[in-house]
């Protein structure tokens, strides 16, 4: 079994094939730990994620704690703890991406998996009578290779090389988002008592100082993480893919400026300077899987369009996908195996494809700042409508039962087209 790529859906899906026995190798580009643009928060939702893994996050290996979100827009100011639910836990946990990447590829490596870094994989090997990806081609220090196996796990992220290689090109009438983040370290102790203990999300983005500069299409966030630094920044979706004129870079400085009242940061503060990413959202590319090529993660386009929130997702369908793979893997080559390995696709759309749909009418509304404006004005004010928001956009209630809030959301999710 191959796995292209080590970040958070390529070091899960080699986890649970190695702990299903199957025999995996894992081709990373790049040596760990590297860094990568990333608002390094985790919600419930990837916390649950690292429970079935059974990878431990004690505070004393840097992994901070949180209690929910802090959020700010329309003049107020809202304080939203993460629901108690049956199926998630109620807590969200802060770390350098570099460091939960390194991390969950040791714990793939510990439960059998093998990994081979700096190896640049350049494209698919293909059966010739019948178009199947039997392996890859790469470039490694050693000089070009070829690496067979009867299937491919695609993690390349964004960029999805193997995916466009083989035709399953990105579907342009998806959302797509943008972010850019910088890493600060918090030199001054905070300006309000309990200042760490939430993710702060800020749902109108100034371009200068607050209610004076420029309303921007987007959101800001502030993430405490362990030893003083604090991961800030600021994203923005589109309902389409389509290229922006936006500087998201001179963006991030301006709002770094209008946080002086909250945070008292500084331009001095900073210690790892602006990164940007490109988010791909609601399935945008697919499908996920076919003749050999399984897609998890960026590469099949799973960031949510709610909130941008793309690791939780990453990892659920690195789950899955070892599922179906390890149950596929266990039959001989032909009908059974397909039909095993078919499920992961169907059961990712059972799951997900209701809500990523609600997701992009949601990005068509609030894509336009003065529609985000009066949402914030008049929902902020109102905690029970909230609360049910809250739940919505983290994609955190019980998918069965709970109460009505759940049972509202669920039951949109399940009348929405699947994504």
């Amino acid at each position: 079994m191959i796995v292209v790529g080590a970040g958070p859906a390529g070091a899960t899906v080699a986890a649970h094939l190695a702990n299903a026995g199957v025999d995996t190798l894992v081709l990373e580009k790049s040596a760990f730990p590297r860094a990568k643009a990333c608002g390094d928060g985790l919600t419930p939702r990837a916390v649950r994620e690292l429970i079935y893994l059974g990878l431990p996050f004690a505070e004393a290996d840097g992994w901070m704690r949180n209690r929910g979100l802090r959020v700010f827009g329309g003049g107020h100011e809202l304080e939203l703890p993460w629901p108690a639910l049956a199926s998630f836990p109620d807590f969200g946990l802060t770390l350098p991406r570099e460091e939960l990447d390194f991390k969950l590829a040791r714990h793939a490596v510990r439960a059998g998996a093998q990994l081979v870094e700096n190896v640049t994989v350049t494209g698919p090997l293909l059966d010739d009578a019948s178009g199947r990806v039997i392996g890859v081609a790469a470039a490694t220090p050693e000089g070009l290779r070829e690496f067979r196996a009867p299937l491919v796990v695609a993690a390349d992220g964004v960029s999805a090389r193997l995916a466009t290689a083989v035709g399953r090109l990105k579907k342009t009438n998806r959302p797509v988002g943008v972010a850019v983040r910088a890493r600060l370290r918090l030199r001054r102790p905070p300006t309000r008592p309990g200042q760490l203990e939430w993710m702060e999300s800020h749902l109108e983005l100034w371009d200068g100082p607050r209610q004076e500069g420029k309303l921007m299409p987007g959101y800001g966030w502030v993430f405490p993480e362990a030893g003083g630094l604090v991961n800030v920044g600021v994203g923005s979706v589109a309902s389409r893919a389509q290229s922006s004129k936006v500087n998201y870079r001179r963006l991030l400085s301006k709002w770094l400026d209008s946080l002086g009242p909250l945070w008292g940061f500084t331009e001095e503060d900073v210690v790892d300077q602006p990164r940007s990413a490109a988010l791909p959202m609601a399935f945008n590319r697919g499908p996920l899987y076919a003749r050999g090529l399984v897609l998890v993660g960026d590469a099949g386009g799973m960031v949510s369009p709610f909130d941008g929130e793309g690791i939780a997702y990453a990892m659920q369908s690195g789950r899955i996908a070892a599922g179906a793979i390890a149950q596929g893997l266990a039959r001989p080559p032909g009908a059974g195996r397909e039909a095993a390995l078919r499920t992961y696709p169907e059961l990712m759309k059972e799951l997900l494809g209701g809500y990523f749909s609600l997701g992009r009418v949601f990005v068509k509304l609030i894509e336009h700042p003065s529609v985000m404006r009066v949402c914030t004005r008049y929902g902020l004010p109102r905690p029970t409508l909230m609360k049910l928001v809250m739940k919505l956009l983290s994609d955190l209630y019980e998918p069965r039962g709970g109460d009505w809030m759940d049972r509202t959301i669920a039951t949109l999710a399940r009348m929405a087209p699947a994504a």
